[in-house]
């Protein structure tokens, strides 16, 4: 798709060959809207808050520096300050998941995804369980890779895909992946990975930062949607249809 305009009809012969469908977990298997990761964000707010004495200002400041700079809050205060992971993953998503309502044309669409299918976060494991029970997705998915099994580097770094697609014996030229922000598709993309972003709808305030709705006009994107379950429902009913044709 060249034009990177919001489509509801996927080009059917890109997706044909897919055998393993990559999803990231926050802002993408829910809306944007939901504000879930909001909660999330207070709490890194108030650990880095504690652990550095800083006031509450500029405790945020120094998390959204970090989360730019290292793909993580937690990656930067590792790298700056030290701190050891399993503490900090505890606090942070210690959350109520209650925002996020049950989608049962995403659950339904996704499994009559023909092959495996994925999640691929920089949340912890707990937290992306949580979401998808949610959501109706639990029996779904081969597996969740979160953060700690990806050594605690997150995406966007090149490395946290390899392993990924080696463990799980993912061939990138038969994969899509899915995403909220269009610098984690980058190296999907350059690995030969169809690749979709998923943005909010028209009408829905964008809680974000500037920085993260940015590549959006990039070449690594395949296609852009602002509804998941419209776009794989298109996806899976066009497919069956050239299956039975």
């Amino acid at each position: 798709m060249s034009d990177h305009t919001l489509s509801q009809t996927p080009d059917l012969a890109r997706f044909a060959t897919v055998k393993a469908w990559v999803f990231d977990l926050d802002n993408t298997l829910y809306p944007r809207h939901t504000n879930l990761f909001a909660q999330v964000d207070v709490r890194i707010r108030d650990y880095v808050q504690r652990l550095l004495s800083l006031p509450a200002d500029e405790a945020q400041l120094l998390q959204r520096d970090y989360y730019r700079r290292y793909g993580t809050t937690l990656r930067g205060l590792m790298l700056e300050h030290k701190i050891a992971p399993d503490d900090f993953l505890e606090y942070v998503h210690d959350i109520d998941h209650s925002a996020v309502a049950p989608d049962p044309q995403l659950a339904a669409a996704i499994t009559r995804l023909p092959g495996k299918r994925y999640i691929l976060t920089n949340g912890s494991r707990s937290h992306a369980e949580k979401v998808m029970a949610r959501l109706g997705l639990q029996p779904d998915f081969e597996d969740i890779f979160d953060i700690v099994r990806a050594d605690l580097v997150p995406k966007p770094h090149a490395d946290t895909y390899d392993r990924f697609l080696a463990e799980n014996g993912i061939a990138p030229g038969e994969a899509a992946m899915f995403e909220d922000l269009a610098r984690n598709l980058e190296v999907p993309k350059a690995l030969g990975m169809a690749t979709v972003l998923v943005v909010p709808r028209g009408t829905e305030p964008i809680l974000a930062e500037a920085w993260e709705t940015e590549g959006r006009e990039g070449a690594h994107i395949d296609f852009i949607t602002d509804h998941l379950g419209d776009f794989l429902t298109a996806i899976v009913d066009g497919l069956a249809a050239r299956t039975t044709g």
